[in-house]
Parts: structure tokens; sequence; C-alpha cells
């Protein structure tokens, strides 16, 4: 029985399966007046680990009512490390092999600080936007989801040309 379990988990799970599934979480955590998102989360880690900040944005973090979040953030590193070590496939590669480089590393490092600063500047991420914000109609993450999107290309057509050219 077990072992059934582990196997559906382990198994790729169909776009309409998954999608409902996130879909689902949009109007529990409306019930309770909340919002999904990675971001704010970090943000929350931030004002808790660094209260005297001199950042205004952390420092004024209300923790006591995003509390929540942090539980969020750890459930995501959690799962992950679950995944990777009891779930995954052991043939799977996380990264290609380019990435195991100087050049590689680099680009990781351009790609999350792009990633940080578009989420910040959007007021949002990918996941606040795309899941909480379409789903309650709101405007602003329609835009930002665009500009995610078109911000994406972009970013792949620049990496990609100083790659080539280190």
């Amino acid at each position: 029985m077990l072992e059934n379990i582990i196997e559906i988990i382990r198994s790729p799970w169909a776009w309409y399966v998954s999608g409902p599934l996130i879909g689902l979480m949009v109007p529990a955590l409306l019930y309770f007046g909340k919002s999904l998102g990675v971001s704010g989360s970090f943000r929350d880690i931030c004002s808790v680990t660094m209260p005297d900040s001199k950042v205004e944005f952390i420092r004024n973090n209300n923790i006591k009512d995003n509390h929540w979040n942090i539980f969020f953030l750890l459930g995501i590193f959690v799962g992950g490390y679950i995944t990777y070590n009891f779930l995954m496939d052991p043939k799977v590669e996380l990264f290609p092999e380019s990435f195991y480089s100087v050049k590689g590393v680099i680009t990781l490092i351009i790609g999350g600080f792009l990633v940080g600063f578009g989420s910040r500047y959007a007021g949002g991420c990918t996941s606040g936007h795309g899941i909480t914000g379409l789903s309650t109609f709101q405007l602003p993450s329609l835009f930002a989801i665009i500009s995610f999107f078109i911000g994406g290309f972009i970013a792949l057509f620049i990496t990609d040309f100083l790659i080539n050219l280190i």
C-alpha cells in the first residue's frame, strides 16, 4: 500500500490533476484572508532575522500577521529535500552539465539577481501574481505575468549572448 502511494507521488502528474489542486488552494487561502506568494515569505524571514534593519521594507513588516509564511517557505525547502533524497529518480539531472562551470555559476547568479529584482519591482513573484492575483482578477497581476514572460525571453537572449562572449 505504501509503495503504491510513493509511486503515485514519484510519477509526473498530469496538468489536469496538479492544476486544479493548486487552484483549490486559492479559495482556501482567501477564506483565511491570505494570499499565496514566495517573495513575501522571504521578506518575512528577513524581518525576523534582521529586526533592526535600515531597510524600511523589511523593518516595517508585521510578522505577527504573516508568521504562516515562514512555515510555508520552510515547507518548500523540506519538501524539496525529501523529494530530492527520497522520491526523485537518481538518473534525473538538476542542472545541465554546463552549469557546473564558471559560466554556469555566473548564469545562475545573474538569473537569481534578475528574478529577485523583478519580483520586488513587480510587487510580488510569479506564484503570487500568477496564482492568487490572476484568480482574483487583479489587472496588475495580469500585467506582471505578461511582463515576467517578456522579461524571461529578453533575459534568455541576453544571458545566452553574454555566455557566448565568455
